[in-house]
Protein backbone atom coordinates (compact mmCIF):
# COMPACT_ATOMS: atom_id res chain seq x y z
CA UNK A 1 0.00 0.00 0.00
CA UNK A 2 1.43 3.73 -0.95
CA UNK A 3 1.54 6.21 1.31
CA UNK A 4 0.75 9.66 -0.55
CA UNK A 5 3.15 12.35 0.13
CA UNK A 6 1.63 14.84 2.55
CA UNK A 7 3.13 18.09 3.98
CA UNK A 8 3.91 17.31 7.63
CA UNK A 9 4.05 20.06 9.65
CA UNK A 10 6.89 21.10 11.30
CA UNK A 11 6.93 23.29 14.38
CA UNK A 12 9.10 26.53 14.84
CA UNK A 13 9.17 28.82 17.31
CA UNK A 14 10.61 31.29 15.46
CA UNK A 15 11.91 31.09 12.17
CA UNK A 16 14.30 34.23 12.16
CA UNK A 17 16.23 32.88 15.30
CA UNK A 18 19.92 32.06 14.70
CA UNK A 19 19.43 28.20 15.78
CA UNK A 20 20.94 24.59 13.98
CA UNK A 21 17.28 23.58 13.80
CA UNK A 22 16.51 26.81 11.62
CA UNK A 23 19.28 26.16 9.85
CA UNK A 24 18.20 22.94 8.98
CA UNK A 25 14.85 23.76 8.04
CA UNK A 26 16.16 26.53 5.47
CA UNK A 27 18.39 24.02 4.29
CA UNK A 28 15.45 21.79 2.83
CA UNK A 29 13.37 24.53 2.03
CA UNK A 30 10.90 24.53 4.78
CA UNK A 31 10.94 27.73 6.09
CA UNK A 32 11.97 30.85 3.86
CA UNK A 33 15.86 32.02 4.11
CA UNK A 34 16.57 34.50 6.95
CA UNK A 35 16.63 38.09 5.80
CA UNK A 36 20.01 40.02 5.49
CA UNK A 37 21.57 41.92 8.14
CA UNK A 38 20.41 46.13 7.33
CA UNK A 39 24.30 46.69 9.74
CA UNK A 40 26.47 46.81 6.30
CA UNK A 41 23.99 48.97 4.09
CA UNK A 42 23.48 51.28 6.78
CA UNK A 43 27.40 51.58 7.40
CA UNK A 44 27.15 52.13 3.54
CA UNK A 45 24.56 54.71 3.74
CA UNK A 46 26.06 56.71 6.74
CA UNK A 47 29.66 56.63 4.83
CA UNK A 48 28.30 57.72 1.57
CA UNK A 49 26.38 60.45 3.34
CA UNK A 50 29.78 61.25 4.84
CA UNK A 51 31.03 61.61 1.53
CA UNK A 52 28.07 63.86 0.19
CA UNK A 53 28.65 66.65 3.64
CA UNK A 54 32.50 66.64 2.55
CA UNK A 55 31.96 67.30 -1.15
CA UNK A 56 28.87 69.84 -0.47
CA UNK A 57 30.62 71.60 2.31
CA UNK A 58 31.06 74.54 0.14
CA UNK A 59 27.58 75.13 -1.13
CA UNK A 60 25.92 77.99 0.76
CA UNK A 61 28.94 79.75 1.87
CA UNK A 62 29.89 83.22 1.37
CA UNK A 63 33.10 84.83 0.29
CA UNK A 64 34.50 85.05 4.49
CA UNK A 65 33.12 81.67 4.84
CA UNK A 66 35.22 80.30 1.88
CA UNK A 67 38.15 81.81 3.48
CA UNK A 68 38.25 80.93 6.47
CA UNK A 69 37.66 77.19 6.05
CA UNK A 70 40.03 77.67 3.17
CA UNK A 71 42.79 78.65 6.24
CA UNK A 72 41.19 75.55 8.45
CA UNK A 73 41.97 72.68 5.98
CA UNK A 74 45.45 74.35 5.00
CA UNK A 75 46.07 74.26 8.88
CA UNK A 76 45.33 70.77 9.45
CA UNK A 77 46.90 69.78 6.61
CA UNK A 78 49.98 71.24 7.72
CA UNK A 79 49.27 69.93 11.20
CA UNK A 80 49.37 66.59 9.62
CA UNK A 81 52.10 66.58 7.61
CA UNK A 82 54.27 68.15 10.57
CA UNK A 83 53.02 65.13 12.86
CA UNK A 84 54.18 62.79 9.73
CA UNK A 85 57.91 64.13 9.49
CA UNK A 86 58.42 64.30 13.09
CA UNK A 87 57.48 60.57 13.33
CA UNK A 88 59.73 59.71 10.69
CA UNK A 89 62.57 61.71 11.83
CA UNK A 90 62.07 60.05 15.41
CA UNK A 91 61.75 56.40 13.69
CA UNK A 92 65.00 57.56 11.88
CA UNK A 93 66.61 58.39 14.93
CA UNK A 94 65.99 55.60 17.16
CA UNK A 95 66.76 53.19 14.10
CA UNK A 96 69.85 54.69 13.65
CA UNK A 97 70.69 54.43 17.47
CA UNK A 98 69.81 51.23 17.82
CA UNK A 99 72.34 50.33 14.53
CA UNK A 100 75.02 52.06 16.10
CA UNK A 101 74.44 50.57 19.48
CA UNK A 102 74.21 47.37 17.96
CA UNK A 103 78.23 47.97 16.19
CA UNK A 104 79.14 48.76 19.35
CA UNK A 105 78.11 46.09 21.25
CA UNK A 106 79.18 43.60 18.35
CA UNK A 107 82.71 45.16 18.10
CA UNK A 108 83.41 44.98 21.67
CA UNK A 109 81.96 41.43 22.19
CA UNK A 110 84.36 40.49 19.54
CA UNK A 111 87.67 41.98 20.88
CA UNK A 112 86.95 41.08 24.74
CA UNK A 113 88.93 37.96 24.99
CA UNK A 114 90.71 38.90 28.26
CA UNK A 115 88.00 39.59 31.07
CA UNK A 116 90.20 38.44 33.78
CA UNK A 117 93.24 39.26 35.82
CA UNK A 118 96.40 37.95 34.63
CA UNK A 119 98.98 37.00 36.73
CA UNK A 120 102.58 36.91 35.73
CA UNK A 121 105.36 35.32 36.31
CA UNK A 122 108.55 36.93 35.44
CA UNK A 123 110.00 34.58 32.91
CA UNK A 124 106.57 34.98 30.61
CA UNK A 125 106.88 38.97 30.75
CA UNK A 126 108.24 39.50 27.47
CA UNK A 127 105.48 37.45 25.74
CA UNK A 128 102.41 37.76 27.89
CA UNK A 129 102.89 41.57 28.31
CA UNK A 130 105.33 43.26 25.64
CA UNK A 131 104.26 41.08 22.95
CA UNK A 132 100.63 40.63 23.58
CA UNK A 133 100.66 44.90 23.66
CA UNK A 134 101.10 44.41 19.55
CA UNK A 135 96.94 43.35 19.34
CA UNK A 136 95.75 45.54 22.81
CA UNK A 137 96.00 47.44 25.74
CA UNK A 138 97.91 45.88 28.48
CA UNK A 139 98.54 47.28 31.84
CA UNK A 140 100.46 45.86 34.19
CA UNK A 141 99.93 46.12 37.76
CA UNK A 142 103.16 46.39 40.66
CA UNK A 143 101.75 45.63 43.77
CA UNK A 144 103.28 45.18 47.37
CA UNK A 145 104.95 42.32 48.44
CA UNK A 146 103.40 43.65 51.99
CA UNK A 147 99.91 43.42 52.95
CA UNK A 148 99.79 47.14 54.80
CA UNK A 149 100.29 49.16 51.44
CA UNK A 150 96.67 50.34 51.61
CA UNK A 151 97.23 51.84 47.87
CA UNK A 152 98.33 48.39 46.77
CA UNK A 153 95.14 46.57 48.13
CA UNK A 154 92.71 49.54 46.44
CA UNK A 155 94.16 49.25 43.40
CA UNK A 156 94.01 45.21 43.27
CA UNK A 157 90.20 45.71 43.48
CA UNK A 158 89.64 48.40 40.74
CA UNK A 159 91.66 46.38 38.64
CA UNK A 160 89.44 43.02 38.99
CA UNK A 161 86.32 45.09 37.88
CA UNK A 162 87.87 46.87 35.36
CA UNK A 163 89.28 43.79 34.00
CA UNK A 164 85.81 41.87 34.49
CA UNK A 165 84.41 44.92 32.24
CA UNK A 166 86.82 45.96 30.11
CA UNK A 167 87.67 42.36 28.81
CA UNK A 168 89.13 44.42 25.18
CA UNK A 169 91.88 45.67 27.22
CA UNK A 170 94.64 43.15 29.09
CA UNK A 171 95.17 43.88 32.89
CA UNK A 172 98.13 41.62 34.43
CA UNK A 173 99.27 41.52 37.97
CA UNK A 174 102.40 41.30 39.75
CA UNK A 175 104.69 41.59 42.96
CA UNK A 176 107.01 44.37 42.01
CA UNK A 177 110.29 42.77 43.64
CA UNK A 178 109.14 39.74 41.61
CA UNK A 179 108.98 41.51 38.43
CA UNK A 180 112.20 43.71 38.84
CA UNK A 181 114.82 42.63 41.39
CA UNK A 182 115.58 45.04 44.50
CA UNK A 183 112.02 47.04 43.13
CA UNK A 184 111.53 49.44 46.03
CA UNK A 185 108.64 48.89 48.08
CA UNK A 186 107.78 52.79 48.49
CA UNK A 187 107.48 52.57 44.70
CA UNK A 188 104.18 50.29 44.67
CA UNK A 189 101.82 50.42 43.37
CA UNK A 190 103.14 51.18 40.13
CA UNK A 191 101.08 51.16 36.66
CA UNK A 192 102.58 50.30 33.63
CA UNK A 193 100.69 50.67 30.55
CA UNK A 194 101.80 48.97 27.30
CA UNK A 195 101.12 49.63 23.33
CA UNK A 196 103.14 48.56 20.64
CA UNK A 197 105.30 46.60 22.31
CA UNK A 198 106.55 49.61 24.61
CA UNK A 199 105.56 51.54 27.62
CA UNK A 200 103.43 54.16 26.82
CA UNK A 201 102.61 56.03 30.57
CA UNK A 202 103.63 54.35 34.22
CA UNK A 203 102.32 55.74 37.34
CA UNK A 204 104.56 55.46 40.22
CA UNK A 205 102.20 54.89 43.50
CA UNK A 206 98.62 56.76 43.61
CA UNK A 207 99.77 59.86 44.52
CA UNK A 208 98.93 61.83 41.59
CA UNK A 209 95.26 60.84 41.13
CA UNK A 210 93.78 60.57 44.98
CA UNK A 211 96.10 58.50 46.97
CA UNK A 212 94.27 55.24 48.59
CA UNK A 213 90.93 57.01 47.79
CA UNK A 214 91.32 56.73 44.23
CA UNK A 215 88.44 55.20 42.96
CA UNK A 216 87.38 53.31 39.50
CA UNK A 217 86.17 56.71 37.63
CA UNK A 218 89.80 57.61 38.22
CA UNK A 219 91.12 54.84 36.12
CA UNK A 220 88.22 54.94 33.77
CA UNK A 221 89.44 58.07 33.14
CA UNK A 222 93.19 57.04 32.55
CA UNK A 223 91.95 54.63 30.08
CA UNK A 224 90.10 56.98 28.23
CA UNK A 225 93.41 59.23 28.25
CA UNK A 226 95.38 56.71 26.71
CA UNK A 227 93.38 55.71 23.97
CA UNK A 228 92.33 52.32 25.32
CA UNK A 229 88.52 53.51 26.04
CA UNK A 230 86.32 55.28 23.62
CA UNK A 231 84.46 58.31 26.02
CA UNK A 232 81.07 57.42 25.13
CA UNK A 233 81.70 53.73 25.42
CA UNK A 234 78.68 52.56 27.41
CA UNK A 235 80.35 50.84 29.85
CA UNK A 236 82.12 53.32 31.53
CA UNK A 237 80.33 54.26 35.11
CA UNK A 238 81.94 57.77 34.84
CA UNK A 239 81.00 58.72 31.23
CA UNK A 240 79.55 62.40 31.41
CA UNK A 241 83.22 63.46 32.63
CA UNK A 242 85.68 60.67 30.46
CA UNK A 243 85.26 63.61 28.09
CA UNK A 244 87.43 66.43 29.77
CA UNK A 245 89.68 63.13 31.45
CA UNK A 246 92.96 64.92 29.82
CA UNK A 247 92.27 68.04 31.35
CA UNK A 248 90.92 66.80 34.01
CA UNK A 249 94.22 64.20 34.74
CA UNK A 250 97.40 65.08 36.22
CA UNK A 251 100.59 64.28 34.34
CA UNK A 252 103.53 65.69 36.15
CA UNK A 253 105.27 62.73 36.70
CA UNK A 254 103.12 60.60 34.27
CA UNK A 255 106.41 59.18 32.38
CA UNK A 256 107.48 57.60 29.21
CA UNK A 257 110.22 54.88 28.44
CA UNK A 258 110.76 51.77 29.07
CA UNK A 259 111.84 49.63 32.47
CA UNK A 260 115.65 49.89 33.14
CA UNK A 261 116.44 53.45 31.71
CA UNK A 262 119.13 55.26 33.68
CA UNK A 263 117.65 58.72 35.25
CA UNK A 264 119.17 60.58 37.78
CA UNK A 265 119.03 59.57 41.31
CA UNK A 266 117.61 62.82 42.61
CA UNK A 267 114.48 62.77 40.33
CA UNK A 268 114.10 58.67 40.01
CA UNK A 269 111.08 56.74 40.74
CA UNK A 270 112.47 53.24 40.67
CA UNK A 271 115.16 53.94 43.67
Amino acid sequence: MNIPDMPVQVPVDDPNADTEWNDILRKHKIIPEKPPSPTPMIEEALQEGRRLAHENRLESKDLDELAALEDEEDEEFLESYRRTDRLRATCDDIDGNRLKRMTELATITAASVFNQVYQLQKPDYSSDVTEASNKAYVLVLLTSSHGTNTESRVLIEIWRDLARRFGDVKFCQIQGDLCIEGYPERNTPTILIYKDGDIKKQLVTLKDLKGPRTSTGDLERLLVEIGAVNPSDSRLQNRPGAESAQNDYPRSSIRHGTIGKDQDDEDSDWD
